[in-house]
């Protein structure tokens, strides 16, 4: 059985929400009202991310020092290491900013791993901008990166996928993977839609749970536990 393992960064691999933490340090005023309106519903993430960051006020060496004091679940790296060991091709895939994700992989030796999100671009001294480049115009929830659109085209040709991850923009990608590994949000949320689900804590019981699910590998809903 060949699987493929779509990882979310943000709240996942890293240990706080990465453009949260630059907003909060470097944004002009009305980026909380731009969040307050997404999570009212009445504006995509696609669209929050955009005006969100194009009110970024730092130049790239002190942004750099803000990636640089934002940690990753010390677990990840034994994560990666048994995915390499076993031929399971791994894939981050984050609403979340490409440079900021691949800077902190690259400070722990990973930063080789592909990665799927937001492109942000520099256009002067200070300000910066977002493209899109895996945007979906049928996204359901408006996302700059559409998770179940990339999960599909990651996992096409027969592989079983797997899916790990915390939050809202992983939970329409949890209902077209054939398993989740899931904390907080997530967990809940496929719990409360009858997905199969692996509760996991950190990194370091998710490798130890990927190993089993390696080892066994009778199909994901057999060896998962039923949600409840």
């Amino acid at each position: 059985m060949h699987w493929r393992i779509l990882c979310d960064f943000d709240g996942t691999i890293a240990t706080k929400d990465v453009t949260d933490t630059l907003l909060e340090r470097f944004a002009l005023d009305g980026w909380e009202e731009i969040e307050t309106s997404w999570k009212a519903g009445l504006i995509g993430s696609r669209d929050c991310m955009a005006r969100q960051v194009a009110l970024l006020r730092a130049d790239k060496e002190t942004l750099d020092a803000a990636l640089d004091e934002i940690d990753i679940d010390p677990g990840f790296p034994a994560f990666v290491a048994l995915c390499r060991r076993e031929g399971v091709p791994l894939t981050v895939v984050s609403d979340g900013l490409d440079y900021a994700i691949r800077r902190i992989l690259t400070r722990h030796g990973l930063g080789d791993l592909p990665i799927v999100a937001n492109h942000l671009e520099q256009v002067d001294a200070e300000r910066y901008q977002l493209s899109f480049p895996y945007a979906n115009a049928g996204c359901a929830k408006g996302s700059g990166t559409c998770k179940c659109k990339v999960g599909e085209s990651l996992t096409a040709g027969g592989a079983m996928s797997l899916l790990v991850g915390d939050g809202t923009s992983d939970m329409c990608a949890a209902g077209s993977v054939d398993l989740v590994f899931a904390k907080d949000k997530l967990l809940s949320y496929c719990r409360e839609e009858g997905l199969p689900v692996v509760a996991y804590r950190d990194f370091a019981n998710a490798t130890l749970q990927l190993a089993d699910l390696l080892d066994e590998t009778p199909g994901a809903a057999a060896w998962a536990a039923p949600a409840q």
